[in-house]
């Protein structure tokens, strides 16, 4: 994949990995035209058979993204505002939904839809000194793309309360200590820890990690009995392909696997 650029977001690739850089000065804040180019940029991905992980950075050394530019809510009728509301949900969703291992690597302020971008990845990398917080209601406004369920889903519900209902700003330390990141690093090293853990999904069967991610976000409904038995058939689906075969060799041979990404 070659390198993409464009005036707010910037993708590269390094080796399975797709680097996707946030520059849109001077808080990165989303345009309904940046949303609708990140949801282009996911469903290019997700055709990219070699591409197994994204990692979302930011160009600036303050902001993660401070969200939406609310200038844009500035005396809209809901009619109005919807499309900006949709081109958030589509984006978002579609990031959610990417298909290999998705990392927010955060830092500075992850601020209202700064901070719902990354609660749609994966994984979550914060450096030391990073602020985070859905402080929609503040304005009059909610968390409108997935701040509500995703948080609970990582925070639980007192929690996505106290940073919803409160407007409460959560550091990087306690962030960690409710679950809403899953590392804390010191400044200007998110990136590279986030292109490591990246390059350790590398090392697993590309067949594997996309079922094992499907079935894991199957649970986000509630505990299902349906999952139970769509385990054992994502299990039984990967012994069509030769990456199963491959990874039991590789094993017993003790040497390093090569995957197939066809």
């Amino acid at each position: 994949m070659s390198e993409l650029m464009s005036e707010k977001l910037r993708l590269a690739c390094e080796e399975r990995t797709a680097i996707l850089t946030l520059d849109n000065p001077p808080a990165n804040t989303w345009t309904p035209e940046s949303l609708d180019e990140l949801e282009q940029i996911i469903h290019r991905l997700n055709r990219e058979s070699d591409v197994i992980a994204l990692v979302i950075t930011s160009a600036s050394e303050k902001f993660f993204s401070a969200g939406a530019d609310l200038k844009r809510f500035d005396n809209l009728t809901p009619e109005e505002a919807r499309p900006f509301a949709e081109s958030f949900g589509r984006a978002f969703e579609a990031l959610s939904n990417f298909s290999g291992l998705s990392i927010a690597a955060i830092n500075g302020y992850a601020m209202g839809g700064g901070l719902e971008v990354a609660l749609a990845c994966d994984l979550r990398i914060a450096e030391q000194g990073a602020i985070m917080a859905l402080p929609e209601a503040s304005v009059g406004l909610l968390p409108c793309a997935g701040g509500t369920q995703n948080l609970t889903l990582l925070v639980g519900e007192a929690w996505a309360k106290r940073m919803i209902l409160c407007g409460e700003k959560v550091t990087a330390e306690k962030a960690l200590a409710i679950g809403l990141v899953e590392e804390i690093v010191d400044s200007g090293e998110s990136l590279e820890r986030a292109k490591a853990l990246a390059a350790n999904a590398g090392n697993q069967s590309p067949d594997a990690l996309r079922a094992c991610k499907k079935l894991i976000q199957m649970g986000r409904s509630g505990f299902s009995r349906d999952a139970l038995p769509e385990e054992r058939e994502q299990f039984l689906t990967l012994f069509n392909g030769r990456n199963q075969q491959e990874g039991v060799s590789a094993f017993l041979e003790k040497r390093k696997p090569e995957w197939h990404y066809d």
